[in-house]
């Protein structure tokens, strides 16, 4: 199946390309993206080269299922689904044991526009579609579906690496997408005080509706300075960097 997608041309240039979509085996789906976002990592790929000439590029979306192989049970044609930026092999002894993100080599579970093409496309090959693939409820906007594919999910498990537990103080270091998620996120984990740092208005907002107890602008000194003085002295528990 011939298509078009954006990527890679060479490095530090971007553009159109047409390529053939990768043929999908008996557990893979090929879906069509329905939206996507950009990602920081989709921009310093392209500038840097670090990913191979002519790949396309994205690795956050949605979209609606239009082919699935023979042994995928869970999703079938017409189902719009989540595309979670991190796609590994989950039947690998690495996933097996807790290394999915890395199951063939350091960070090789994100496979969408590093190793195989990406979600800016006509078309999109999902390996192993009921291990990495989620549905998406009809009554969840396509918009707000495509932050749950890497914002919410990297938040999330920024809280889950820092082991945030019930009554830490927790501090968040950026409140972009990732950092308001990593607020959220630690809020659910029981975070008894959140101290966010950051300093657009609008996100500052955000922050406190998604559970932030205190923020502090970077711009008023020394972060560490800052949050002593807001604890007297007796720091955070924890502490999860969100930019920077």
């Amino acid at each position: 199946m011939a298509m078009k997608g954006f990527g890679m041309i060479e490095p530090g240039k971007a553009g159109w390309l047409d390529k053939p979509l990768e043929s999908p085996s008996s557990i893979d789906a090929v879906v069509r993206p329905l939206a996507v976002a950009p990602c920081s990592s989709d921009v310093h790929n392209v500038e840097m080269g670090y990913i191979t000439p002519g790949r396309i590029i994205g690795h956050e979306g949605v979209g609606e299922i239009i082919a699935v192989g023979q042994d995928v049970k869970d999703f079938q044609v017409g189902d719009r689904v989540v595309i979670p930026a991190i796609t590994p092999n989950w039947r690998s002894r690495a996933a097996q044991i807790g290394l999915h993100q890395h199951w063939n080599g350091l960070m090789t579970g994100n496979s969408l526009s590093v190793s195989q093409d990406g979600l800016m496309a006509e078309y999109t090959l999902v390996q192993d579609a009921d291990m990495n693939l989620a549905h998406l409820p009809d009554e969840i906007p396509l918009t707000t579906g495509v932050m749950v594919s890497d914002m919410m999910s990297t938040g999330f498990y920024g809280a889950e690496l820092a082991g945030v537990s019930f009554g830490d103080t927790v501090v968040v270091i950026g409140i972009g997408p990732v950092g308001l998620m990593a607020v959220a996120g630690a809020k659910l984990r029981g975070a008894g005080r959140i101290i966010a740092v950051g300093s657009r208005p609008v996100c500052v907002e955000a922050a406190y509706s998604y559970g932030a107890t205190d923020v502090i602008n970077y711009r008023d000194g020394d972060i560490t300075k800052l949050v002593y003085q807001l604890t007297n002295k007796r720091g955070a528990d924890r502490c999860i960097i969100a930019g920077g």
